[in-house]
């Protein structure tokens, strides 16, 4: 039986006129609106390390952020994940922040873009033109082995790069070290592709100076080389053993420091501060409006009770049956048939490139807590501080609690949209 329009609004009215809704409002607008909440009971305590008095506590039950970084399953931490992916990239790029200094600016970076191959021919809106000739096998073993073919490819575009500087391979991280950092994205056919972010630093990376030889066209050109030469064939499947390799669209553009007016200039030059913004909107793009499954497939039926297009839904069925082959057990495709057989991290980077999330997140929380012993007035070497906290359950208790916080989480994303346009144009 569908309820009433009046009976919805009745539930509505309920919640928001019940005692306890200040108290939960105020914590669901600690979480910025996250719509699957970790429901947390404990306590936070402050003790005095002298005279063991007890200056703070705060105890029972809260609420914290699910940090999922898919938009389809909470608006809220995505955004966040969003902003922390834009403060990682910037460092890389401009420097002055996260332990990263200023003059990386003046080393060789390029933004690149590398594609999947063809697997058939299809429409505007991703769809094969052709259903029945289309290479599904192909594109998800693509998807599958996307990551591993990235690995290749740096350890060939450092070979070239040895090479073109007239040194041994062996010796390459004695001289150079190959910073990055990459995003992927899907097209509209379910395809992964890769934007990344890659620099060319001294051998000690981000604080080290680039060797005299290094060059934005030397890097280009090593670019263009290892996306060329690098291959991976596949165990046999139906008979038939697939070489996979890059698409032959590849967009290599050099990034100029940001001092630069536009985020793109005439000779398609990118600048550093838009670039981040770029970089990061494609972080959540991929990790949070994928066309597939928000949350693993079970079964071969669950994959038909999807509201999907029939081209994802295809090339799912195709995952899931790889998945049973043992020649492809190492790659596991039934877990991650929801990713269209996607199984590599949406944003990566090199160890030296700039800062990590666990930092920026350690960074976050020194900052309350510093907030809270600063509004107490003692020093973090005064006092102990204990924080215990058990999970109880997860997400909100009705239909009505979620969307409220869904709209908290569209309020707050429209003001920060309506700050950020307001300050572009002053």
């Amino acid at each position: 039986m569908v309820p009433t329009a009046a009976a919805v609004v009745d539930r509505y009215q309920r919640r928001v006129q019940a005692t306890d809704y200040g108290r939960w409002r105020d914590q669901v607008e600690a979480t910025g609106g996250c719509t699957h909440p970790v429901r947390m009971t404990g306590a936070w305590t402050v003790t005095d390390n002298t005279t063991n008095q007890v200056l703070a506590h705060k105890g029972g039950h809260v609420m914290v952020p699910c940090g999922n970084r898919r938009e389809s399953i909470c608006a809220a931490c995505s955004d966040r994940y969003a902003a922390d992916a834009f403060h990682l990239l910037r460092a890389g790029l401009s420097g002055g922040t996260k332990g990263v200094p200023e003059h990386v600016t003046e080393r060789p970076r390029v933004f690149l873009t590398l594609t999947a191959p063809s697997f058939g021919p299809v429409r505007d809106d991703g769809q094969p033109r052709f259903p029945t000739k289309y290479d599904y096998t192909g594109h998800v073993l693509f998807n599958a082995y996307a990551g591993k073919l990235w690995h290749r490819f740096v350890i060939a575009l450092r070979r070239h790069l040895a090479r073109a500087a007239g040194i041994r391979v062996r010796d390459f991280a004695d001289h150079a070290r190959l910073s990055y950092a990459k995003v992927a994205e899907y097209q509209r056919r379910g395809a992964i592709h890769f934007h990344a972010v890659i620099r060319l630093d001294g051998p000690a990376g981000a604080t080290d100076q680039a060797p005299a030889w290094a060059s934005p066209d030397l890097l280009t050109a090593a670019i263009h080389a290892a996306h060329a030469q690098v291959r991976i064939t596949t165990p046999k499947v139906d008979g038939r053993a697939h070489e996979l390799s890059w698409g032959r669209q590849i967009d290599v553009r050099t990034i100029k420091p940001a001092n630069a007016p536009d985020f793109e200039d005439g000779d398609g030059e990118i600048t550093d501060d838009r670039l981040s913004s770029y970089v990061a909107k494609y972080a959540t793009k991929g990790t949070g409006k994928s066309e597939a499954a928000d949350r693993p497939i079970r079964s071969d039926a669950h994959i038909e009770q999807l509201r999907i297009n029939a081209h994802y839904k295809q090339l799912m069925r195709t995952a899931w049956r790889l998945g049973a082959l043992d020649e492809l057990d190492e790659i596991n495709l039934r877990r991650w048939c929801h990713m269209l057989a996607f199984r590599g991290h949406f944003l990566s980077k090199s160890k030296a490139y700039s800062t990590t999330f666990k930092q920026i997140r350690g960074d976050r929380q020194r900052f309350r807590l510093e907030a809270a012993l600063d509004e107490l007035g003692v020093t973090e070497d005064a006092v102990t501080v204990v924080n215990h906290w058990d999970m109880t359950s997860v997400g909100h208790r009705t239909p009505e609690e979620r969307d409220i916080a869904e709209g908290i989480a569209q309020r707050r994303r429209d003001t920060r949209k309506h700050r950020h346009t307001t300050e572009r144009k002053d």
